[in-house]
Formats: C-alpha cells, sequence, structure tokens
C-alpha cells in the first residue's frame, strides 16, 4: 500500500530496495515561497544501518504489512539463533542473534512476548515495557555509602548485568526497565 511522504510518520515501517526500514525521525520543513521538504530518518530492519532520505511532498512510499503475533519464548541454540513457538498453532521458528540479540538478556526462557511478522518471515520481538527478573550475583554494600543514590552492579537471572541501589541483595527480585536496564524498584512475593 503507497502512502505519501507527508502522511509519514515516526515508527511506520516502509519497503524500499528489498529491504524493510523503520521511520526513526519524521521532519516536515517549508522554506520559504519554496516546495515542502520531508527530511525521514530510517533504521534497517534487517542489517541494523541507519539511511537518511529526501523527499517531496508528492513523493510515494509502500508500506510494510506487518502482522504481530503472540508467542512464547522456548531456548537459546547452541548455534546463537533463539527459538521461538507460535502460542496459536505450536510451531516452532529461530530468530537469529544479530536480529534480536540485545533485547533477550531481558527475557527468561518460557516467557510470553509478541515476535512482527512480515509475510511468514519473523523480524522482530517486542518486549513488555519493564520485566521481573531475580538477582543471583550483587557486590556486597559498602559502608558509609548511604549519603546519596549510590548503586552496586548486579547479575540477573539471564545474565544482564545491571545497576542496582546498595540495599538489593542476592535472591531478591527487581523491576527492569526494557528500554535502557534502569532498575525501577524491589518486586515482593
Amino acid at each position: 500500500m503507497g502512502v505519501k511522504a507527508t502522511e509519514l510518520r515516526k515508527g511506520t515501517v516502509i519497503e524500499m530496495d528489498g529491504d524493510l526500514y523503520l521511520i526513526t525521525d519524521y521532519m516536515h520543513h517549508t522554506p520559504g515561497n519554496l516546495r515542502a521538504i520531508i527530511h525521514v530518518k530510517m533504521k534497517s530492519l534487517m542489517s541494523g544501518s541507519t539511511r537518511d532520505l529526501r523527499l517531496g511532498s508528492g513523493d510515494v512510499l509502500e508500506v510494510a504489512y506487518l502482522d504481530k503475533k503472540p508467542c512464547e519464548y522456548l531456548y537459546k541454540e547452541n548455534a546463537g539463533g533463539y527459538v521461538f513457538m507460535d502460542t496459536e498453532n505450536y510451531e516452532q521458528f529461530t530468530l537469529p542473534e544479530d536480529l534480536v540479540g540485545e533485547k533477550m538478556p531481558y527475557v527468561k526462557e518460557n516467557t510470553p512476548c509478541v515476535v512482527t511478522f512480515h509475510n511468514t518471515t519473523p523480524i522482530g520481538v517486542e518486549l513488555p515495557a519493564a520485566v521481573v527478573l531475580e538477582v543471583i550475583e550483587a557486590d556486597p554494600a559498602v559502608r558509609g555509602n548511604t549519603a546519596t543514590n549510590v548503586k552496586k552492579d548486579a547479575v540477573v537471572e539471564t545474565g544482564l548485568k545491571i545497576r542496582v541501589p546498595i540495599f538489593i541483595s542476592k535472591g531478591e527480585k527487581v523491576k527492569i526497565r526494557t528500554e535502557d536496564g534502569e532498575f525501577l524498584g524491589r518486586v515482593n512475593d
């Protein structure tokens, strides 16, 4: 489905040159009495590279049709891929590490998530805004570091290293923001 450049918005996925691009920045500029110019920054969903594009207001781009399905993360393969299962038809498929590797330290095995498909090809994973994980390793608190918001290193059950307040100890569950790995709070069972 083709749309005019003026109808594009941040977060739209377009097809161009056999690749899928996510629009990360959109700026509509009209200099004086001249025609409108649209500056678009895009990120390739296949390779991760970025690209700048300058469009006229009449240019038409092809918007990609994406399908989101509820799936379950099963396990990581030795070869480096991540195996998921479609919870509707129980089909299993693998996503390569270079496509979703930076997101996976937030996800435990057998965790439900949403996988984005283009046609029948899985292209990405959507994580919840925050996850709850158990701390398996934490540096000991240092006496005297209570005057300000002091943080220490900790490792959670998925192997992710995060910064937590000094009062967090091994065995506690913490809530972590998946966007940037920020500690949000302690979780009581």
